[in-house]
């Protein structure tokens, strides 16, 4: 069987699953882009992709990272790898592993009408309100493939079910649906539903952890990240806290270009209301 996962973090997991299950084993294969978030229109021709690609890199420039990394993968390409092993391989399957965040469904909508002429081999794991046991023995409801601990994932792969004719029909239309929105950020909102929002949709979580004094940019993303119920990546969030800084509600040091570990932003000490900071 080949295994399909949205995040990279997730790989190394698997890995280790694989290790300790043998019935699990074969290739991984990782959609790595994000695409619950950015423009997601025409991707695919050329132009749609490079519009994409160029869109990242304005994230990366006002990021924690400073530049855009060499892209050393295309998710396009990877498509074309699992076909053609499924082509290669016609008596194995693909699995399709998704947890119940917005990240996964989104891959998960790009992915699937690639796959439809694999029909009746591919599976899909979806880990949508299903309750786990965590290192202290709790119930608990996975947002993540990572938060799973090793020995519950004999629980998951027993949920492997079939993408039914169905869904190879009605789930590519959800990804035009949300090509033809093409909204900044999609939200999941229970099930496979995701909603459209404003790029501003984070902004509130951002300015909860600025503060009169002086701190790192990359403090206020950690602290966010760490509360917020709807998580998104880095270096979304710190392109976010970027444009916060040209609103005049919230200032920097001007270090920005220096890269993540010498900026610094603190609530405006002008004449901003605290009403207005904090929406």
């Amino acid at each position: 069987m080949l295994h399909i996962l949205f995040n990279l973090p997730d790989r190394a997991l698997f890995e280790e699953i694989q290790q300790m299950d043998e019935s699990l084993a074969g290739p991984l294969f990782v959609i790595r882009d994000d695409f619950a978030v950015g423009p997601v229109s025409q991707l695919e021709t050329a132009e749609g992709w490079s519009n994409r690609l160029e869109w990242w890199n304005s994230c990366y420039q006002h990021s924690s990272y400073g530049e855009m990394p060499v892209i050393d993968f295309d998710d396009r390409k990877t498509v074309e790898q699992i076909c053609q092993w499924l082509n290669d391989n016609p008596a194995e399957t693909c699995w399709i592993w998704m947890a119940q965040n917005q990240h996964d469904v989104a891959g998960y909508f790009w992915l699937v009408g690639q796959l439809k002429d694999f029909s009746g081999r591919i599976m899909v794991l979806y880990l949508n309100n299903l309750p786990f046991i965590n290192e202290k023995g709790q119930l608990f409801y996975p947002n993540w493939l990572t938060e799973i601990p090793l020995r519950e994932f004999s629980k998951a792969k027993k949920l492997a079910r079939p993408v039914t004719s169905s869904e190879f029909e009605i789930d590519p239309d959800e990804w035009r649906r949300m090509v033809e929105e093409n909204a900044a950020i999609r939200i999941l909102e229970g099930g496979k539903k995701l909603t459209g929002k404003e790029a501003t949709y984070f902004d509130s979580e951002l300015k909860k952890y600025i503060f009169p004094d002086w701190q790192k940019a990359h403090r206020v993303i950690t602290n966010a990240q760490a509360k917020m119920k709807v998580k998104t990546g880095d270096v979304f969030l710190m392109s976010r806290l970027w444009e916060l800084t040209q609103t005049g509600l919230i200032e920097s040091n001007e270090k920005w270009e220096k890269g993540w570990k010498e900026a610094e932003v603190r609530k405006s000490s002008g004449d901003a209301s605290p009403s207005e900071i904090e929406n």
